[in-house]
C-alpha cells in the first residue's frame, strides 16, 4: 500500500503522477485529510471473480487525485513519513471493507524500510485493532518487493515469519527481477509470488519461457500461488492463464477505483475469456496428439524391415525418408541408454552418417530412463517436452518409439519444425 507501482497503460507509457515530483513531502504528511485509498481488484483464476483488492494511494492536490508514487519512491522521504501515510490509508481501507461488508483478501505493500520502524508493531497494532472489529489477519496479504531481500534479510524474514503466526498472508512483489534471491525465497515460504508480466515485453521468447518456468517450479516446490499483474492485454491474460496464475491483476481486467467495485463491474467477462483459452488449448493438444498419431503409424509400418541391432543403421536408413520434413537426426538406443546406431544427420536435403556416436549413454538425461520403461510397458510413444539441444543449442522436441522390448527410436524434430506447427510448442 506504501508505494503506487510504476504502471504501463495502454499505449506503453509509465503512468505520470500529475504535480507529485515537485511536492513537499510536509505537504503529504500535514493533509491527511486529502489522502485516501484506491482499490485495484483481484481476480481469481479459479471462480473468474474478484478474491480482494490491492490498496493504493491518491491525494487531491487541490485540482485532481494524484498517485502517491512519487511521495512512496522518494529515498529523501522519511520513512517514518511513510509509515504515518501508509496507516492512514489502511485504517481508512479496513473501515470501508468493514463498513461495507465486503469480503475477500486486502493486499497491502510495505518495504523493507518501512517494516524496521518500531520493529514493524505499527503495522501488527493496526491490525490487531481492526481483528477485534471482525476483520481476520488471514485476509491481509502484505506485499514486499525482491529486492527487499537485499537488506538486512535475516531480520526482515524473522518479522515476516512472526506476521505469518498471526495468519497474515506472504507475498513477494516483482518476483524473479533477482534470480539470486531464489534460495531467500524458498526460505520465507510466501504465500503468493507476484509477477510483472511486463518480463513479456522485456525479454526474449526463450528467456521468459525459463524464467517461467523456474518460478513454476518454485511455486510449486513452496506452495505458493502466482499472480500476474499489469496486465494491460489480452495476449497478457492468455499468458498469465496458460502460465498458471492462480490470481491476475491490471488495468485490462480493471483500474483501481475508489470503491470496492464488484465481479460485475469488471472491464471483461473473464469467464468467457477463459473458455476460449480452454477451448483453444484443447484443440491445439487435440492437433498436437495426430501428429504423435501419426508419427506412430509411420513406424509401425515400418517395424516389418526391423531386423535387430546388427543392421540398425540400415534401418534408419529407411526410416529418414518417412520423417524429411520434420527430422534433423535420428539414432536408436537400447534400454541401458546406450546408443547403438550411428548418428543420421540432416545436412540441408542431405542424411549424414556420423559412426563416432555409436556407444555413447544417454541415461543420464532427465525422464530418459523413466520414458524407456513407459515405453516398454505401454508399447507407445513418446514425445519429449521442448528442450535445448546440447549440439545445436536450438530449442527442439523428441519423439521415441519402440522398436523391440530393448531397442528404441529416437527422432529429433527440429525447432523449424516446431515453430511452423503451434501445437507442437505447447
Amino acid at each position: 500500500m506504501n508505494r503506487e507501482k510504476a504502471r504501463m497503460d495502454t499505449a506503453g507509457n509509465r503512468e505520470r503522477h500529475a504535480g507529485g515530483g515537485t511536492m513537499d513531502p510536509l505537504d503529504i504528511v500535514g493533509n491527511l485529510d486529502q489522502i485516501k485509498p484506491v482499490y485495484h481488484p483481484v481476480v481469481s483464476a479459479i471462480r473468474h471473480d474478484v478474491v480482494g483488492y490491492e490498496v493504493l494511494g491518491r491525494y487531491y492536490n487541490g485540482h485532481e487525485w494524484i498517485s502517491l508514487g512519487f511521495f512512496f519512491h522518494d529515498d529523501d522521504v522519511p520513512e517514518e513519513f511513510k509509515v504515518e501515510v501508509d496507516q492512514h490509508l489502511l485504517k481508512l481501507a479496513l473501515s470501508q471493507m468493514i463498513e461495507s461488508n465486503r469480503d475477500g483478501l486486502l493486499f497491502i505493500n510495505r518495504n523493507a524500510k518501512q517494516l524496521m520502524v518500531n520493529n514493524g508493531e505499527d503495522l501488527l497494532d493496526t491490525l490487531l485493532k481492526f481483528q477485534n472489529q471482525g476483520f481476520s489477519m488471514e485476509r491481509v496479504v502484505l506485499e514486499v518487493t525482491e529486492h527487499d531481500f537485499d537488506e538486512e534479510f535475516e531480520v526482515l524474514s524473522n518479522l515476516l515469519l512472526y506476521y505469518k503466526t498471526y495468519g497474515i498472508q506472504i507475498a513477494v512483489d516483482n518476483v524473479g527481477a533477482r534470480s539470486s534471491n531464489i534460495d531467500r525465497i524458498r526460505q520465507l515460504e510466501p504465500h503468493i509470488l507476484k509477477i510483472n508480466t511486463a518480463i513479456i515485453r522485456q525479454h526474449n521468447s526463450d528467456g521468459f519461457q525459463d524464467i517461467m518456468y523456474s518460478l513454476s517450479m518454485l511455486g510449486r516446490r513452496i506452495g505458493a500461488a502466482l499472480l500476474f499483474e499489469n496486465i494491460e492485454d489480452e495476449s497478457q491474460l492468455y499468458f498469465a492463464w496458460k502460465h498458471g496464475g492462480r490470481y491476475y491483476q491490471g488495468h485490462y481486467l480493471a483500474r483501481p477505483e475508489f470503491s470496492l467495485i464488484d465481479t460485475k463491474f469488471l472491464s471483461l467477462n473473464v469467464s468467457t475469456k477463459i473458455a476460449h483459452y480452454i477451448k483453444r488449448e484443447k484443440s491445439l493438444v487435440e492437433q498436437r496428439l495426430k501428429y504423435i498419431l501419426l508419427w506412430e503409424k509411420k513406424i509401425k509400418e515400418l517395424l516389418p524391415k526391423w531386423e535387430g541391432q546388427k543392421k540398425v543403421d540400415a534401418f534408419i536408413q529407411t526410416a529418414t525418408s518417412e520423417f524429411n520434413e520434420e527430422s534433423f537426426r535420428m539414432f536408436v538406443c537400447n534400454s541401458d541408454g546406450q546408443q547403438v546406431s550411428s548418428n543420421f544427420n540432416k545436412h540441408e536435403n542431405t542424411w549424414e552418417i556420423d559412426p563416432d556416436k555409436r556407444g555413447s549413454n544417454w541415461a543420464f538425461r532427465p525422464y530418459f530412463l523413466e520414458n524407456v520403461m513407459q515405453m516398454q510397458t505401454w508399447n507407445k510413444g513418446i514425445l519429449s517436452e521442448i528442450y535445448s539441444d546440447i549440439e545445436t543449442k536450438d530449442m527442439i522436441r523428441t519423439f521415441s518409439f519402440p522398436l523391440s522390448a530393448e531397442h528404441f527410436l529416437f527422432i529429433d524434430i527440429r525447432y523449424s519444425y516446431l515453430y511452423d506447427h503451434e501445437c507442437l510448442l505447447i
